[in-house]
């Protein structure tokens, strides 16, 4: 078992899933959070079977992930 972390969207039509920490483009999707999580769980099962290991870094640079806003001139 490995711990990853996984960046769950909630938009308008459904919710989208992202890992961090491997390599390679991994999305999931799904009309609930739950559906996108399981979803994307999925997806990273295939890859890393199809890939290997070497997709997942050993030590994740990542600590912990947040989500800000910013106001930008433009």
């Amino acid at each position: 078992m490995k711990q990853i972390k996984i960046i769950v969207e909630k938009h308008s039509d459904g919710y989208i899933a992202y890992p961090l920490g491997i390599k390679g483009v991994i999305v999931g999707e799904g009309d609930t959070y739950e559906a996108a999580l399981a979803d994307v769980k999925s997806a990273i099962r295939c890859h890393i079977e199809e890939f290997g290991q070497e997709v997942l870094e050993e030590e994740s640079p990542i600590l912990e992930a947040f989500v800000a806003e910013a106001e930008i001139a433009i």
